[in-house]
């Protein structure tokens, strides 16, 4: 039996969802309380550690909520074995790019 199947991919798609939506209501009122004026105090708001860790825990979380349902949809709808794993394996390199990159930008501001 898998680890995300059925019950507990549910479940974790369902916390992953709760934190995206908490951290983007709490992005959003950071910005319309005090918008950043220029780059380098956009730069300071995204460096701050608390700020960095949030935002580097929600790309993480957003990828692993994107990965279970896009897995769900490719176990539910592709039945040719071959057509399946082909869809599993580039959806999840991919979703690994994705990560990287976002945590490339993410590493390339704290070292600023």
């Amino acid at each position: 039996m898998s680890v995300l199947s059925g019950q507990r991919a549910w479940l974790l798609q369902r916390i992953t969802a709760i934190y995206a939506g908490l951290y983007v209501l709490a992005a959003i009122a950071v910005l319309l309380i005090r918008p950043p004026a220029d780059h380098s105090t956009w730069l300071g708001l995204v460096t701050y550690p608390m700020v960095w860790l949030a935002t580097a825990t929600f790309v993480l979380l957003l990828l692993l909520h994107a990965w279970i349902g896009l897995r769900d949809v490719i176990l539910d709808y592709l039945k040719p074995v071959a057509v399946r794993l082909t869809a599993l394996v580039v959806a999840a390199i991919l979703f690994l790019l994705l990560g990287l990159w976002a945590f490339w930008i993410l590493i390339g501001a704290a070292l600023k």
